[in-house]
């Protein structure tokens, strides 16, 4: 039998599935801004899965997968383990279409977090402290940036096998391989051996329904590769592991017109 899973100083029982709030701050008014987590266990024993959406408020595609896979029921049912789903971390990001803070500070950089810094590092502590010490692997979803579309794609670090096994039965289209970035998330959970992911589809402040659905297949994935759900019969991508990345930056201004749609292979010097 599985021991009570706590979060918040509440005692989530194996068989249950609830809904925990968690207070990130408050706006000028004294209206107070929570944090959601949906939690879901089952009786059985098993790994602890984290999905997690909106760390950058304007990137709304990974809010919608996390949000959808609730809504539908994609961890009503689980067969063993336990599944926390939170849709929307970074609230006052979202409220403002922003990718970062009204402090102007990047949630994404601001781990481990401290309960007296800035806005983003509070919030950053409150997933430290309340979920990396419950989780056995995580999910992060998050789209390109401003008016860039990132095709889907998974981003795992060099040499972090834990990582790359979870992208591996995620199934992603890319699996893209890229140095641990200071005070993230995935940094963070790096330094304490917990594989998480990070997904990329789409672009900030427009959902996507193909970033979309393949985030949703991604979860279902892993799930029913771990046992964690009932089997399911899906449509597995061929993923094709990038090594490297760079930008390819036009050499002057002007009007461009794409031959080429996202996701399409193209060749060195072929222009059309």
């Amino acid at each position: 039998m599985s021991k009570p899973l706590n979060l918040n100083g509440i005692d989530i029982l194996p068989g249950q599935n609830t809904t925990v709030k968690i207070k990130v701050g408050s706006l000028p008014s004294g209206t107070n801004i929570n944090l959601f987590a949906h939690v879901f266990r089952s009786k059985n024993p098993g790994p602890t899965m984290l999905v997690l959406g909106g760390v950058h408020g304007d990137e709304v595609n990974g809010v919608e997968i996390v949000r959808r896979a609730v809504k539908v029921g994609y961890f009503k049912h689980l067969k063993m383990g336990s599944v926390i789903a939170v849709p929307l971390l970074n609230i006052y990001g979202f409220i403002n279409f922003s990718r970062d803070l009204p402090d102007g500070k990047d949630i994404n950089r601001s781990f481990p977090g401290t309960a007296r810094g800035s806005l983003a590092s509070n919030v950053a502590y409150v997933l430290t402290k309340h979920f990396l010490p419950v989780v056995d692997f995580g999910i992060d979803f998050h789209t390109g940036g401003k008016s860039i579309y990132n095709y889907p794609q998974v981003r795992v670090s060099y040499n972090d096998l834990g990582s790359y096994e979870l992208a591996e039965l995620f199934g992603a289209p890319f699996i893209v391989k890229s140095a641990l970035i200071n005070k993230s998330l995935r940094k963070e959970c790096n330094k304490r051996g917990i594989p998480m992911l990070v997904y990329e589809a789409g672009e900030s402040l427009r959902l996507d329904s193909f970033a979309i659905q393949e985030g949703l297949n991604g979860i279902q994935r892993v799930m029913s590769s771990m046992g964690m759900i009932k089997k399911q019969e899906l449509i597995t991508n061929q993923s094709i592991v990038l090594e490297d990345n760079d930008w390819l930056r036009a050499n002057q201004a002007g009007v461009f017109i794409s031959y080429k749609k996202s996701g399409d292979f193209v060749k060195k010097r072929r222009i059309a």
